[in-house]
């Protein structure tokens, strides 16, 4: 359950809200002498601002490789390369794309949800084997319902962590 948490947040920081955030572009991977590499791994990618990312790579040659993977990446950024970076002007969000992002959200809840009733339900089938090989009844009971508390804890966070990406998706 707690797994599924953490993979909620991981995921929820791929759904941009707005802002300029390096983990934007932790899915683009570059052309690097033959083989494939995340951005991370061959530059600094860095926000001097809400609306911007920029991007110095640590050899000069890969400037347009690295422009060339974000355009690529089909992200809906522009880089632009000066000579000695890549900037990426990140636009602000019109009220649909909002609406767009916040509904992936929620289906990023969804999965976590569905994640976590896997997991109770895993469990509850590992107490009913325990049962059959001699578990008392009411231990057996005792277990499910410490089972099921969790479960509607794990339910109530991501709930919550779902609102606040909402939140801020949705203010300007």
């Amino acid at each position: 359950m707690k797994k599924a948490i953490e993979h909620l947040e991981v995921e929820l920081t791929k759904v941009r809200a707005g802002r300029a955030n390096p983990s934007m572009l932790d899915a683009v991977k570059v052309d690097y002498y033959g083989s494939l590499m995340p951005v991370k791994q061959v530059a600094n990618v860095t926000s001097p601002d809400p609306r911007t990312l920029m991007v110095q790579p640590w050899e000069k040659s890969m400037l347009h490789p690295i422009a060339d993977a974000i355009l690529n990446a089909n992200l809906g950024l522009n880089p632009q390369n000066n000579g000695d970076v890549v900037i990426i002007n990140i636009p602000a969000l019109t009220e649909e794309r909002r609406k767009d992002l916040s509904k992936r959200a929620k289906a990023e809840g969804e999965h976590a949800k569905v994640s976590i009733r896997t997991a109770r339900k895993d469990a509850n089938d590992f107490i009913k084997m325990a049962e059959k090989e001699g578990l008392p009844e009411d231990d057996a009971k005792r277990a499910e319902e410490k089972i099921q508390n969790l479960t509607n804890g794990f339910t109530t966070k991501v709930d919550a962590i779902v609102e606040d990406k909402e939140k801020d998706i949705m203010t300007l």
